[in-house]
This record gives C-alpha cells, structure tokens and sequence, in this order.
C-alpha cells in the first residue's frame, strides 16, 4: 500500500492530499530515511511524522484497504 494511503486509511493524517504534500515537503519518514508519497509500506516499518514542532513515530502493525473508525488505532503502535 502506498505511503499517503495508509496515512489516510490508519487517520494519522487526516487527508490523503494532506499525506502526499507531506510526503513531497520532506515531513515523513520511514526507517530514518525520507521517502516518497509512492513509497510502499510494509508491516513492520517505522513512520515518523513531523508537523510543526511535533514528532510522531509509528510502527506499522497491520495493512488493509479499508478499516472502520474504532479498529483505525489497531493498525500501528506507538514508539
């Protein structure tokens, strides 16, 4: 799955357009390394988002195309 989506799908951004001008301004990355909008997560990786002072990191738990509100937090944990 692509990067921007699964931003979208597990709501750590709340718009995918939001998740892509992200990607593209250098704001996120995977395993210490900034990638693209098109980069393809895999479970395991490690996302850190930074918005303004805050940094949030992420590892990637599960994948899936579409999820409902309340199973959203089940796709990453916390680091």
């Amino acid at each position: 799955m692509r990067l921007d989506k699964y931003l979208k799908v597990s709501r750590l951004i709340k718009r995918r357009t939001i998740a892509n001008e992200a990607c593209d301004n250098g704001r996120i990355g995977v395993n210490g390394r900034v990638v693209k909008a098109s980069y393809e997560v895999k479970i395991g990786d490690r996302i850190e988002i930074t918005m303004g002072p805050k940094t949030v990191a992420v590892e990637v738990l599960q994948i899936a195309e579409t999820v409902r509100k309340d199973d959203a937090g089940a796709m990453y944990k916390e680091v």
